[in-house]
């Protein structure tokens, strides 16, 4: 059977350059589609906190939600014939990895970070550090009276290292009910990769409810809103 061939359809320009947009749409859309396949960036997630530390109270921090305490928050004071002092720790514990940013000097003082500061591989680390220290009539360390100051956090998710921070103020009085307020924390996704103190925002910052930051946070004893 012979076939009939049919005259070719011409299309006026302005409905080439619609089709041509069209195209060019479409497969623009297809590059972002992929871009969204590909593996996700690491990030920064934070945290906000409300969480008063008070007297003789105790605070487990995990900073990464996953139901595991990274992080021990202690405070701790007592009399004896030689008198009173009083102090505020902060533990990770060595057999787990992880650390807090300070040196060992003679009480173990954490260092009291201000906002901007790496912290990374290159910093030193210890298992166990205080904030201050109360004896007497006076009070020694870097966390006396202070605000809006960092902890260099060192702990490890799946085997792998990971940095991040805690936001506090510290009030160093041995007779006040509350000693301390977590206002915030915060880890990088990527393992081994630096984070900044303070960093809350920016395209590589998730910031999580803070609802879910206090239930997530996994504490326990006396707390205070």
């Amino acid at each position: 059977m012979k076939r009939t061939l049919r005259n070719p359809v011409k299309i006026s320009d302005s409905l080439q350059k619609q089709l041509n947009s069209y195209a060019l749409a479409a497969s623009a859309a297809g590059v972002g589609m992929l871009g969204l396949a590909q593996p996700a960036e690491g990030k920064i997630v934070y945290t906000p906190a409300h969480q008063v530390i008070l007297r003789g109270g105790h605070f487990a921090l995990d900073l990464n939600h996953d139901g595991i305490t990274d992080f021990e928050i202690i405070q701790r004071s007592g009399c004896t014939t030689g008198g009173c002092s009083a102090a505020l720790y902060v533990s990770g514990g060595h057999s787990r990895g992880n650390y807090v940013e300070g040196l060992r000097e003679l009480f173990n003082f954490a260092y009291a970070l201000k906002s901007q500061q790496r912290i990374d591989s290159t910093k030193p680390f210890m298992g166990f550090a205080m904030y201050y220290r109360f004896q007497g009539r006076g009070c020694s360390g870097s966390w006396v009276d202070v605000k809006n100051r960092y902890l260099g956090l060192r702990f490890i998710i799946k085997g792998a290292t990971h940095f991040g921070w805690a936001r506090l103020n510290v009030n160093c009085n041995p007779g006040s009910k509350k000693i301390g307020l977590l206002t915030g924390y915060a880890y990088e996704t990527i393992a081994n990769k630096a984070i900044i103190s303070g960093k809350t925002k920016g395209p590589d910052v998730i910031t999580l409810e803070p609802g879910l930051g206090v239930l997530g946070a996994g504490s326990v004893g006396r707390s205070e809103k």
